[in-house]
């Protein structure tokens, strides 16, 4: 997206203190961490090449420059792979994305999970599809179906913050994940309209996507305050689906025989008898 590369360098430079890379600091600095002249030197190329790559004015970069810099500024694999995509985005292509399907065996396979909650999401986080458990946890099909986004929900709909007791590390490590996928799909329009939606109705998504965090959230754990359930506590992980690799399958695996997968399995229960009574 326009200006990410040179947001990310300037937030990147401003974290490293000249003494740290063994430069000495003389005098009153207007910008906190390094200046753009001592990243070009210690990057080993000219000022000016590196003015016009952080103004996203320069030539096609290579390889070595990229990896120089990513040094330089101490960035670990994620971030440098993601300076890698937004300082080489890819030629643009189809201005618009088909709302992405899941294969029938995808969901086959998320229905055959019936005491774990599991979903697909695709590269804006948009919910594509889930199993009963993972409904019962998170409401997906209780939103429109254009406002089924796990960001969206954490930061637009009433009750996401609630949902979450840990909301502001949660909030921080979605918007990460959301930036690494930005950069990876500079061009889409889905992502665009997300990103500025969630930029102007949300004070908190504004201010961590200024930060610049790039992560890739695979695996963790979070605690969620389910209405009915009660406080879970559920690690995940999740897993790029190989045929289509926009889409990551996401899946919360309780530890057998504790509180929460008890919990899960009552809830579970629930919704069964819910879902037969409306029927």
């Amino acid at each position: 997206m326009d200006g990410d590369l040179g947001d990310f360098l300037r937030s990147r430079r401003a974290r490293i203190q000249p003494e740290e890379v063994g430069l000495a600091s003389y005098g009153r600095r207007r910008v906190p961490g390094l200046r753009r002249e001592e990243v070009a030197q210690l990057a080993g190329v000219s000022v000016d090449y590196y003015i016009r790559l952080e103004q996203g004015r320069g030539p096609s970069v290579s390889d070595a420059v990229l990896d120089a810099i990513a040094r330089v500024l101490r960035l670990d694999d994620t971030e440098h792979a993601y300076l890698r995509a937004v300082a080489r985005p890819p030629k643009k292509q189809t201005p618009r994305r088909r709302a992405p399907r899941v294969r029938p065996g995808v969901q086959l396979l998320l229905d055959s999970m019936e005491r774990t909650p599991a979903f697909v999401l695709g590269p804006g986080m948009e919910v594509l599809a889930w199993n009963a458990l993972g409904d019962a946890l998170l409401g997906f099909s209780r939103m429109a179906p254009a406002r089924r986004n796990i960001v969206r929900q954490l930061f637009l709909e009433p009750g996401g913050r609630d949902l979450y007791p840990d909301y502001a590390a949660v909030a921080a490590q979605t918007v990460a994940h959301l930036r690494l996928s930005a950069g990876a799909h500079p061009d889409d329009p889905v992502l665009r309209d997300l990103v500025g939606e969630l930029s102007l109705k949300s004070e908190d998504f504004r201010r961590l996507w200024a930060d610049h965090q790039v992560r890739a959230c695979m695996y963790g754990v979070k605690r969620v305050q389910h209405p009915i359930a009660g406080l879970l506590t559920l690690p995940y992980e999740s897993l790029t689906l190989p045929e289509t690799p926009d889409q990551t399958l996401v899946v919360y695996t309780p530890e057998p025989g504790s509180e929460t997968a008890e919990r899960l399995q009552l809830l579970g229960s629930w919704k069964a008898t819910t879902a037969a009574t409306i029927n």
